[in-house]
């Protein structure tokens, strides 16, 4: 569970700004699996690092990804506004 989380976490912090909810999801599933793995591994007296690194990296991908849409959101409220002609005084 601790490699699929940090697959999951790379995955959501590379797509982290270019894929507004692709990261979101697998940023939340890695975070999942990672703290499942990081349980697993401190009770069969693992090492924890894959673990916590999958943990890190999902954060990161998800707090980028949400960044990232609220950037979007508010650029496409700009951009309608704009082309309604109301003026918001930014």
């Amino acid at each position: 569970m601790a490699i699929a989380g940090l697959v999951l976490g790379i995955v959501s912090a590379v797509a982290g700004w270019f894929l507004p909810v692709v990261p979101i999801i697998t940023g939340v599933v890695g975070i999942i699996l990672s703290v499942m793995g990081r349980k697993q591994a401190a009770a069969a007296g693992q090492p924890l690092g894959v673990a916590t690194a999958g943990l890190v990296l999902s954060i990161i991908g998800t707090a980028l990804a949400a960044i990232g849409t609220i950037c979007l959101l508010v650029c496409v409220s700009a951009i309608g506004a704009a082309a309604s002609g109301w003026n918001l005084n930014f």
